[in-house]
Parts: C-alpha cells; sequence; structure tokens
C-alpha cells in the first residue's frame, strides 16, 4: 500500500518504519529541517526494542508535495494540531479520491479541518497508545507495545476502515476497529485536558500536581465541563472513571515524576501548545451550546498569556 507519514517525529517514525518494513510504500513528511536532512543523508535510524536498525524511507517536505503528481491510499496524521490545516494545504496533491486519512492527533475537533481536504467517508479518528521518543533528528528510541484503536465517522467508511486495521496489524501496530472511538478520544482529551494545563502553569510535575489539595477538585470540575459538552455531541463520558484514571497518574513509580507534553513544549522549549484544541475546544463548543465552561476557559486564557510572556512561537 502507498502510504504517506505526514509529521514524522517520535510517533510518525515509529509507524513509518513499522509499516515500511511490512512491505508497504512509505513516505515520510516533516518540516524539521535537521530530522529531514539527516533521513534524507543517513536513512531514519531507530533503536527498535534494543536493536539498532536504519532504514532508507523517503522523507520530503510538506512543501516539495504540492507538485506532486503521485496520489497514495493512506495518510497518517501526526502533527502538531496547530500544524494541521497547513500541512493538509501543502499535501492536497496526494489526496485522491479514494485516499483514506487516519488522524491520531490529540484534542478534539480535527475532523472539521479534515473535511474540508478530505470526503468524510474517507476519514477516520482514532486514538494509540504507542509510545516514541527522539534521541536526535533522524535517531529514534523505540520500545515497547501499543495498539491503535480506529473507526470511520462515515458510515460508508466502514469497509475502507477495516482495511486499514488490517493493514495496521499486518505491521505489528496492532490495529482495532472500535465501535465508539469518539468516547475514546473524549477521554483521552479529557486526560490531557486536566493535566496539560495545570502542570504546564504550574511548571510542576504530574505527581507533584497531584499532591496538592486543590488537584482533584480542579480535576472534577474540568472533567464535569468535558462531560457536559460531550454529552451534546451524544458521547456520555464515566466521569468517576476518568477522575480515577487521572489520579492514578499522580503515582511517582508510573508517570507522575513527568511533566506532560505541553509543559515541554511552553516551559522548556518555547513554543506554542495545543491548548485551543483541548480545553479551548470545550470552550468554544460549551459557546455554541450555551453552556458554562469557566475552567477551561480560564485555563486557555492563561496558557496563550504564558505563551505571550514567553514569546513562544
Amino acid at each position: 500500500m502507498k502510504i504517506a507519514i505526514a509529521g514524522a517525529g517520535a510517533m510518525g517514525s515509529r509507524f513509518g518504519l513499522m509499516l515500511y518494513r511490512s512491505g508497504n510504500d512509505v513516505v515520510l513528511i516533516d518540516q524539521w529541517h535537521d530530522h529531514v536532512e539527516t533521513i534524507k543523508k543517513n536513512g531514519l535510524k531507530a533503536n527498535y526494542n534494543g536493536q539498532e536498525i536504519t532504514e532508507q524511507i523517503p522523507i520530503f517536505y510538506p512543501q516539495e508535495m504540492t507538485s506532486n503528481k503521485t496520489q497514495v491510499e493512506l495518510i497518517i496524521v501526526f502533527t502538531k494540531a496547530t500544524q494541521l490545516e497547513h500541512m493538509l494545504q501543502a499535501i492536497k496533491p496526494l489526496i485522491g479520491i479514494k485516499t483514506m486519512v487516519l488522524c491520531l492527533l490529540n484534542g478534539l475537533g480535527h475532523e472539521d479541518i479534515l473535511q474540508h481536504y478530505v470526503s468524510k467517508k474517507n476519514i477516520l479518528l482514532g486514538i494509540t497508545m504507542w509510545t516514541a521518543g527522539l534521541e536526535a533528528p533522524g535517531k529514534a528510541k523505540l520500545f515497547g507495545d501499543g495498539e491503535v484503536e480506529l473507526q470511520n465517522i462515515d458510515p460508508a467508511g466502514e469497509a475502507g476502515a477495516h482495511r486499514m486495521v488490517n493493514v495496521l496489524k499486518k505491521a505489528g501496530l496492532g490495529g482495532i476497529y472500535s465501535s465508539n472511538v469518539k468516547y475514546s478520544v473524549w477521554r483521552k482529551a479529557c486526560v490531557n485536558g486536566t493535566l496539560n494545563g495545570t502542570c504546564t502553569l504550574l511548571d510542576a510535575t504530574i505527581g507533584a500536581f497531584g499532591a496538592t489539595t486543590a488537584a482533584i477538585p480542579i480535576l472534577k470540575a474540568i472533567i464535569s465541563e468535558f462531560a457536559a459538552v460531550a454529552q451534546k455531541e451524544g458521547v456520555v463520558l464515566n466521569q468517576k472513571e476518568i477522575l480515577d484514571h487521572v489520579a492514578a497518574t499522580f503515582d511517582p513509580n508510573g508517570i507522575g515524576m513527568h511533566y506532560p507534553s505541553m509543559h515541554q513544549d511552553l516551559i522548556k522549549n518555547h513554543r506554542l501548545t495545543e491548548i485551543d484544541y483541548i480545553n479551548g475546544a470545550v470552550a468554544r463548543k460549551g459557546r455554541a451550546y450555551n453552556l458554562p465552561t469557566p475552567y477551561c476557559t480560564f485555563l486557555t486564557e492563561l496558557v496563550h498569556a504564558e505563551e505571550q510572556i514567553l514569546k513562544a512561537r
């Protein structure tokens, strides 16, 4: 199968590598200069479950796709949420009437953007439990197991979704067809919505935030706002289960000693965040449904204020 990985960072490198090694015709697309040039020169290197491997996978800048004449069968999107539309605009020549697009981005509302570029029946939403890291430009660190849960957003796309599940299974990526992927997407967004903005603003690890007396009340308030908006969109979240799930992340023997990704983006690297696609999306949808979302709105505003203070780009 001809596959394009749109956003070839750590996770995109994992998926591109595993799909390439299972016999697919894969191209990587990314805009990080050092990463792209290193892979062009030396191939994609990876510590793959302790084994050092190198694969010569073609990689291009998004702008190099504007004159492309070859359409692909599947595009897997791994950009930052803020870069999604720019990427889709650049790779439009890759998208044909039968091209499926699997969106594995964190956050909410990406299908609204995708529908401007891809037929609704060809859009797949999903979440992944795989992990990946980059040790250096062009060098990925890939350990552990995972899976990909996905579903078509239009009933007409179900056959295509099952085909893509099989492609992912064959590559060892653990494809699973979901009967309710929107629940999983909302649940994951809710986890991000309780931890990313709070830990970023407090400059705290997940466990340090969790150890405060304010943590549980804040979590309950944010989760209730997510649940109220989700219900308007036909998704009924189990608030107690999500609260227990988030609270479990406070354990210092798990991920409690770590900072969430938004903290790394903004505080460590002064990069713009994805807050508008997490708490900001709930606040935006809340206004449309005439639902109050004071915690999500305030968190979004504070994160944007911090972006300005730190001159994030």
